[in-house]
C-alpha cells in the first residue's frame, strides 16, 4: 500500500521528459511543481500568467530534460525591488 500511495504522489521528472514535453505540461497547467534531480524540485509556473505571488515575478532558469538543458520560469522576487 505505501508503494502505491507514493507513485500516486509522484512528481513529474523533468529528467526523463524532453524540453517540449516540459514546457507543454507547464503551459497547460499553468504552474506545476517538477523534480528536476535526485532531492531537488521546484514549482514552474508560465513566463505570461498570474502564478506568482506578489512581489514575485516569473525568471527565467535552466532544468536538466532527456535532450539537454531546457528553459523554464520560476517566482522569484526581482533583484532590484524597491523597499
Amino acid at each position: 500500500m505505501l508503494c502505491a500511495a507514493s507513485a500516486a504522489y509522484a512528481r513529474p521528472d523533468t529528467r526523463v521528459m524532453t524540453c517540449a514535453q516540459t514546457q507543454a505540461l507547464i503551459k497547460s497547467d499553468h504552474a506545476v511543481v517538477l523534480t528536476t534531480g535526485p532531492d531537488t524540485y521546484d514549482r514552474f509556473v508560465r513566463q505570461f500568467g498570474n502564478e506568482c505571488d506578489w512581489p514575485e515575478v516569473p525568471v527565467s532558469t535552466t532544468v536538466p530534460t532527456k535532450g539537454g538543458e531546457c528553459r523554464v520560469y520560476r517566482c522569484e522576487e526581482p533583484i532590484n525591488f524597491p523597499n
